[in-house]
C-alpha cells in the first residue's frame, strides 16, 4: 500500500479526488470548521439519529452530493488522541473493506492538529485491516481493495505526518511479518523456516545472520535448550542476527525471542482442547523478526542483536522427563519438574549467550505462562524487570506504539517456591504467582546486564472467531529500540 500526506487549503475537501473520504469525528458535536456540504451532511445525520457521536460509531454515505469523493465515512472517535484516532480508522475502514475503494483519504472532520503519532496510527490501522492470511488457505476471500492512503494534514503538521507515516509503515511491515510467521501451521513454520526468514531479512536489509545447529549448541554447552529439543525429530536452530547502525563500540540492545514452533507440553502433555494454538508459542520469536524488519527499514543509529532459540517441544522416547536434571550454559543445574515449562529453559541459555555482547539492555519476549493471561487478560503484556529506568523506557514505548504493557512485581520473596533438593533451581514453582516465578527463574541468568522480560501469552494471538496472531509486541519493541538511537 502507498501512504502519502497532503495539505489542503480551506474548502479543499469537496474538491478532493479519491474513492473514499474517511473523516474522524473527535468530539460529541460537529466541529464548526468542517466545510460544506460535509458539515450539513454530518449535522443532519446526527440530528436524525443516523450517527451517534460515540467512539466506534460509523456512518457510510454513498455518492454524496457536492463532493468528488464517491464515498464518505464519518467515524466517531470520542477523543483526539492517537489511540482514539486509530480505533476510529479501523472502524471506518471496516465499512469500506468489502467495497471498491482503492484510494482512501483520511483526516479530521474539522481543522485539528495531527502529529506523527496519528500518522503512524493510520499506517498500522490500514495494514491491520488489510491483512488476510492465505498461505495455506487458497479459498480465502479477496483481500480488501485498498491501495493508496492519503493523510490530510495542516501545513504546520506536514513534516511530523511524513515521519509518522514512514515509521508506521515500517512497524506495519514488521507486524505483518510476525503475524505471517506465527499464523503458519507448525509443519510449515519450523525452526528451519524461522532461520530462513532471518536470512531473508539479512539479504533485504543488510543484516548479519548466523544460524547455529545442534552441534554448535552442544559446543556452547546449552544443556537446557538441548533438553527441550531432544524429543523432536525437527532440528533445532539458534538464530543470531545483528543490525549495526551505530559505531562499533556502542553497546547493543539485545532482543531474545522464544521460538517454540509447537508446544505439546512434552511428557507433561497439554490437554487436547485448543492445543492447535500452540503453533503460536513462537510468538516471541516472530515479534523479534518483525522488529528486525522494522528497524532494518528505518535504519536508526543503534546497534541491535536478535537471539532466537527455536525448536519443538514433543513427547517421545528421547524427550526429557519430569525429575530429569540438566546443566544450563551458565553452569547452573535445573530440575525439570514439568516439561511444559520449557520456554524458560530455552530462554535461559540464550540469556547467558547474550552476555558476550556486553549489552546496554536485554529484553526477552515469550508466550511464557498461562498465569499471565489470568492476571492481565488479553489487553496488556506483562512486563517484569528490577530496573526502574528500563521499565520506564519500555512502558513509554508501549504507550507510543499503542501496544499496552503493565509492570508486574519481581520481588525476591517469590524465590521461596523455586527450591530443589536435586539441582540449583527447579524449572517451575507452585501455582500462585506463576508468571512471576517464571520471570524470577529467568532473572537467575541475567545478573551481568540490565534485563526485562515481556510475557505475551495473552497478547500474541487471539482465539475464537478472530483466531490468529496479532504481531504484538512489535510496535512496543520498535519504539523501544528507536528510543535508544543516538
Amino acid at each position: 500500500m502507498d501512504f502519502r500526506h497532503q495539505t489542503l487549503a480551506s474548502g479543499g475537501l469537496a474538491g478532493l479526488t479519491c474513492d473514499a473520504l474517511l473523516l474522524v469525528v473527535p468530539g460529541d458535536a460537529v466541529d464548526p470548521t468542517l466545510e460544506q456540504p460535509l458539515s450539513t451532511l454530518l449535522s443532519d445525520a446526527v440530528t436524525q439519529g443516523d450517527l451517534q457521536l460515540k467512539a466506534g460509531k460509523v456512518l457510510y454515505v454513498h455518492r454524496p452530493a457536492g463532493l468528488r469523493a464517491q464515498r464518505v465515512v464519518f467515524a466517531a472517535a470520542g477523543a483526539t488522541t492517537a489511540k482514539a484516532f486509530r480505533a476510529a480508522i479501523v472502524a471506518g475502514l471496516a465499512a469500506l473493506k468489502t467495497g471498491g475503494a482503492k484510494h482512501v483519504a483520511v483526516g479530521w472532520a474539522g481543522d485539528l492538529a495531527l502529529d506523527g503519532a496519528h500518522a503512524e496510527a493510520l499506517a498500522t490501522a490500514a495494514a491491520e485491516t488489510a491483512y488476510l492470511y492465505r498461505h495455506t488457505k487458497p479459498s480465502a476471500p479477496p483481500a480488501p481493495p485498498f491501495q493508496k492512503f492519503t493523510l490530510l494534514v495542516r501545513k504546520a503538521d506536514a513534516k511530523a505526518a511524513q515521519e509518522g507515516l514512514k515509521r508506521g509503515q515500517a512497524i506495519a511491515a514488521g507486524v505483518g511479518l510476525a503475524r505471517e510467521c506465527a499464523n503458519r501451521p507448525a509443519n510449515h513454520a519450523t525452526p528451519t523456516y524461522l532461520a530462513e526468514q532471518a536470512k531473508k531479512l539479512a539479504k533485504d536489509h543488510g543484516l548479519k545472520v548466523e544460524v547455529l545447529d545442534r552441534k554448535d549448541v552442544e559446543k556452547l554447552g546449552m544443556g537446557a535448550f538441548l533438553a527441550v529439543a531432544q524429543g523432536s525429530d525437527e532440528p533445532l536452530r539458534f538464530i543470531v542476527a545483528r543490525y549495526d547502525g551505530a559505531a562499533k563500540g556502542v553497546a547493543p540492545v539485545v532482543l531474545v525471542g522464544k521460538g517454540i514452533t509447537f508446544d505439546t507440553g512434552g511428557i507433561s502433555l497439554k490437554p487436547g482442547a485448543e492445543m492447535d494454538e500452540m503453533k503460536f508459542d513462537m510468538g516471541g520469536a516472530a515479534s523479534v523478526l518483525g522488529t528486525l524488519r522494522a528497524i532494518g527499514e528505518l535504519k536508526p543509529k543503534v546497534n541491535l542483536v536478535a537471539l532466537i532459540p527455536a525448536c519443538e517441544n514433543m513427547p517421545s522416547g528421547r524427550a526429557i522427563k519430569p525429575g530429569d536434571v540438566v546443566t544450563s550454559m551458565s553452569g547452573q543445574t535445573v530440575e525439570i519438574l514439568n516439561t511444559d515449562a520449557e520456554g524458560r529453559l530455552i530462554l535461559c541459555d540464550a540469556l547467558t549467550y547474550a552476555e558476550r555482547y556486553k549489552p546496554a539492555a536485554v529484553v526477552d519476549i515469550a508466550t511464557l505462562t498461562g498465569a499471565c493471561v489470568i492476571a492481565l487478560g488479553h489487553h496488556h503484556s506483562g512486563l517484569f524487570t528490577a530496573d526502574d529506568g528500563l521499565a520506564d523506557e519500555l512502558l513509554a514505548a508501549s504507550r507510543a506504539g499503542l501496544d499496552p504493557a503493565w509492570r508486574m512485581p519481581l520481588d525476591e520473596e517469590y524465590d521461596d517456591s523455586l527450591k530443589s533438593n536435586f539441582a540449583d533451581i527447579p524449572n517451575i514453582g507452585g501455582r500462585p504467582g506463576g508468571a512471576i516465578t517464571a520471570a524470577r527463574f529467568l532473572s537467575r541468568f541475567t545478573a551481568k546486564y540490565p534485563w526485562a522480560h515481556l510475557d505475551v501469552a495473552g497478547t500474541a494471538w487471539k482465539s475464537g472467531a478472530a483466531k490468529g496472531a496479532t504481531g504484538r509486541p512489535v510496535p512496543l519493541l520498535t519504539h523501544f529500540v528507536l528510543s535508544r538511537a543516538r
